[in-house]
């Protein structure tokens, strides 16, 4: 069953958010994709989509939205204390809509960003092979007051009382994984240690596109020729900020690249706001 919903209110910054754009990184073209795949996966899996069905990945402050037909939803990662009709509902638990039913959102309880599935997927324009919304990419790149969104409808329908366990520890906790990058070895014993045991803070300047901390590191390395980089990437810039690259991330840069984060790093990092404490927790490559 096909769905269509309104927004009668867009939030602070919806977007439509697939799998991502693989393979055209060398066109300039960024990858995007959920900022969280941990929650993104657990949404398609509970509505039992296909994997990397098209999702609105939602970030702090929620929208209106009204469901014009039948169909089923779910919503996963940060609580932002959804309603259906007024009546609060939980992350985690597929619901059925009716044609006039009424989706907001509340206060933000913890993490930064959710996840609303919807059955079957949405479906919207794809560009590249994906349909992850990114501004000059595709016609629109954040939810807009009156758009009209489709759905693909039901592939199955979800049991109701399908949940899925979820670590809490997600949300909570400040050690991000990271691999060495390609300047790590060029940084001082005695900045690797700094870097490595110090607790940084997530600073205002913080999107899709990247992460900032607040903290400044002493640096003494030099800028590098332009090289590739990619989501995860963490620059360490001449001012000594740190500079941790996200999904919509350009794909070439001149800082020296002295970490990466690991898949679950990034997707935990993903759900922190300004203000919130992260210490580098380093792993060696394999």
């Amino acid at each position: 069953m096909k769905a269509e919903i309104e927004v009668l209110q867009p939030g602070l910054f919806s977007t439509i958010q697939d799998e991502g754009r693989f393979g055209f990184m060398k066109y300039g073209v960024p990858m995007s994709g959920p900022m969280d795949f941990y929650s993104f996966h657990l949404a398609n899996l509970i509505l039992n989509n296909n994997p990397g069905s098209a999702v609105m990945e939602i970030t702090q402050m929620g929208p209106v939205l009204k469901f014009l037909n039948s169909g089923y939803f779910v919503i996963t990662g940060a609580d932002l204390k959804p309603e259906i009709n007024k009546k609060e509902i939980r992350n985690y638990i597929p619901y059925f809509f009716q044609g006039g039913d009424q989706l907001r959102f509340g206060g933000r309880q913890n993490g930064c960003r959710c996840y609303l599935a919807v059955s079957g997927g949405f479906k919207t324009q794809q560009v590249f092979r994906s349909q992850s919304w990114y501004e000059g990419i595709t016609d629109y790149f954040h939810l807009e007051k009156g758009m009209r969104l489709q759905t693909n409808g039901s592939v199955s329908i979800p049991s109701g009382n399908a949940s899925v366990k979820y670590e809490t520890l997600h949300f909570n906790k400040e050690e991000i994984n990271v691999f060495p990058g390609p300047e790590y070895d060029q940084l001082p014993e005695l900045l690797k240690t700094d870097i490595l045991s110090r607790k940084f803070r997530i600073d205002k300047e913080n999107n899709r596109m990247a992460v900032q901390l607040e903290e400044i590191v002493p640096n003494s390395l030099k800028p590098i020729l332009t090289g590739p980089v990619i989501p995860g990437t963490v620059q360490l810039t001449p001012s000594g900020k740190l500079i941790i690259l996200m999904r919509d991330c350009q794909t070439t840069g001149g800082y020296p690249r002295v970490l990466q984060l690991s898949e679950n790093g990034m997707n935990r990092l993903a759900q922190k706001v300004q203000g919130n404490s992260i210490t580098f927790q380093l792993s060696p490559l394999q």
